[in-house]
């Protein structure tokens, strides 16, 4: 039976990783500057990366052995939340699916190809999704064709994060009936890609055609690596993207709270008002309960617990992370009064990017369908 006691482990690591991370993303990242980027191409500052890069966060996920810091995907959930906290988009999340997708399923020569690029600057993504909207990452229309010692694609991709920058795109293909990734390089992708428009201005998201792609067969993701690969993606992306949510949480009451305790209303700050400061209490109740959920979820996948209690923490982190992101974004709209509602709130930043957030890898309806299955069939067990 999955156990629903939530166990929760915050190392002193962890802590000083959180501590700093918080600051880099607050001095780096003011709203004036997240601003400044919507109109760049690639929507991140080059130096915020290089920035990570020096720190050593893209390898922290990565095993020592393989020249990373070892301390395992949960910690990037700590560097997720203030991210998301304070609007600073790059492509660390895009580049730690990729390297999830690698560490499980990736062959040793593909590895060591790829890992020690990705961990010193070069930017991965993944390109999973595809115009059906489908969450099911086994439910593919792309193929791919073996020829020879090459493999000959087609099909379309969508919402690949990042893809105009990355240098390692893994794209989901099927292969002989199962699932399969392709490693693509940033000249197979070159002219392929279709900038797409999404409701939050800070991300850079693409569609990707795959029609007559010829990569070398030793490129390819095979069989149960595949599964393995696809598996680790998707739980790293419930997390990153939970964790991030929650980070947004914190910025959109933050900025609500500044507004009402700076706003006047007939002869008092409106934040003195019974019925707003209960609004905001609401929003601080569901941040504590999403971190929770998050932290927890953390904790097991960071223990290396793969089983359905680490799916069923995973999955309501996911669906709590997105459901309360988007009613605090949308609550510190309506509490900004008319000026919510315009482009100069910074209330709206919070609401675009929970919007983005909330379908990213399924909404919370498909998640919690798939948990009450997982959850009736623990209780028959």
């Amino acid at each position: 039976m999955v156990s629903l006691t939530t166990h929760i482990t915050f190392s002193d690591e962890q802590a000083m990783l959180l501590e700093a991370a918080t600051s880099f993303c607050r001095d780096q990242s003011p709203t004036s500057a997240v601003r400044a980027r919507f109109g760049s191409e690639t929507g991140f500052d080059p130096a915020h990366w290089q920035a990570m890069v020096d720190m050593g966060w893209l390898g922290i996920a990565v095993p020592e052995a393989q020249g990373g810091s070892g301390l395992g995907i949960a910690a990037c959930a700590v560097l997720a939340e203030p991210l998301g906290r304070h609007l600073l988009h790059t492509p660390f999340v895009a580049t730690q699916l990729a390297i999830q997708g690698l560490l499980a399923g990736g062959s040793a020569a593909q590895q060591a190809d790829w890992l020690p690029r990705l961990t010193t600057g070069a930017v991965g993504t993944v390109a999973l999704f595809e115009d059906d909207g489908d969450w099911d990452l086994a439910a593919l229309q792309s193929e791919a064709r073996l020829v020879g010692d090459s493999a000959t694609l087609s099909g379309h991709k969508t919402l690949v994060a990042d893809a105009a920058v990355a240098d390692l795109v893994l794209a989901s293909v099927q292969l002989d009936g199962a699932p399969a990734l392709a490693l693509l390089t940033r000249a197979d992708v070159d002219g392929r890609l279709q900038r797409e428009t999404v409701i939050d201005e800070t991300r850079r998201s693409f569609g990707l055609t795959l029609d007559g792609l010829t990569v070398p067969a030793e490129r390819l993701i095979t069989g149960a690596a595949a599964g393995r690969a696809l598996h680790a993606i998707r739980h790293a992306a419930w997390l990153l993207a939970a964790a991030e949510a929650a980070g947004g949480i914190a910025g959109a009451l933050a900025v609500t709270v500044d507004y009402l305790n700076t706003r006047n209303a007939f002869g008092r700050k409106i934040g003195s008002y019974q019925a707003l400061k209960h609004g905001c209490a609401d929003i601080l109740c569901q941040l504590e309960r999403v971190r929770s959920h998050v932290y927890h979820a953390a904790t097991l996948l960071g223990d290396d617990q793969h089983g359905p209690g680490t799916e069923v923490a995973l999955r309501m982190a996911k669906a709590e992370a997105g459901d309360a992101a988007v009613q605090a974004g949308d609550r510190a709209v309506q509490f900004h009064g008319g000026f919510g509602f315009t482009w100069d709130c910074d209330a709206q930043l919070y609401l675009r990017r929970a919007l983005w957030l909330q379908p990213w890898f399924g909404d919370a309806g498909h998640h919690r369908r798939a948990l009450a299955g997982l959850l009736l069939d623990s209780a028959a067990a």
